[in-house]
C-alpha cells in the first residue's frame, strides 16, 4: 500500500527524498548500529550479459540491484520482489550464490548475494533506479561498485552449474 502511495509523488521530487534518506540512513546506522538483511541479485540475459543498475542516491556507479528485505522474510523471494519493484520485470532459476556478513556504515549486514535469469526486459522505475543496462561479464563499465567483479563471476559459475 506505501509503495503505491509513493508512487503519487513526482519523479524528480522522489528521487531528491531517495537521496535525503540515504544519507540519513547511513547517519542512523553509525548511532545505532543495527542489524539488518540485504540482497545483491547478478542477472543474466540469454548471452550471459549480466545486468547493472545506477541509483538515484549514493556513490555514481554501476552495481547489481538489490535492496534490503524484511526480518522474517525469505531472501530469494526479496531478491525477487525488489527486482519487479524497481525494474518491473521478474527472474527465473533464481540460484543463493552466498550469504557473508559485512558492515557497512556502522551496521551488520546479513548479505545474500543471488544469480539469476532474466525473465523479461528490466525497465527503470526512474525514482530509486535511473539507469539499467546489460554488460558483458569480461567488460564491465567504470565506475562500477566495488563488489561487482567478483559477485559477477562466482554468480554466473553458480548458474552454470545449474544449468
Amino acid at each position: 500500500m506505501l509503495h503505491l502511495i509513493f508512487r503519487l509523488i513526482p519523479a524528480p521530487l522522489h528521487r531528491q527524498l531517495y537521496r535525503i534518506a540515504d544519507k540519513t540512513r547511513r547517519r542512523w546506522w553509525r548511532v545505532r548500529k543495527p542489524d539488518r538483511t540485504s540482497v545483491l541479485t547478478a542477472a543474466f540475459d540469454k548471452r550471459g550479459r549480466v545486468l547493472l543498475v545506477r541509483h538515484s542516491y549514493g556513490p555514481a556507479v554501476w552495481a547489481l540491484p538489490g535492496g534490503g528485505i524484511g526480518r522474517d522474510e525469505d531472501p530469494a523471494a526479496g531478491a525477487a520482489r525488489e527486482f519487479r519493484e524497481e525494474l518491473k520485470c521478474d527472474l527465473v532459476n533464481i540460484v543463493e550464490v552466498d550469504a557473508i556478513v559485512c558492515e557497512e556504515s556502522g551496521s551488520r549486514d546479513f548479505l545474500h548475494l543471488f544469480a539469476a535469469e532474466l525473465a523479461g526486459a528490466p525497465v527503470p522505475d526512474m525514482r530509486e533506479i535511473v539507469a539499467a543496462a546489460l554488460f558483458d561479464r569480461d567488460d564491465l563499465p567504470r565506475p562500477c561498485d566495488r563488489r561487482v567483479g567478483l559477485a559477477v563471476a562466482r554468480a554466473f559459475a553458480a548458474l552454470s552449474e545449474q544449468r
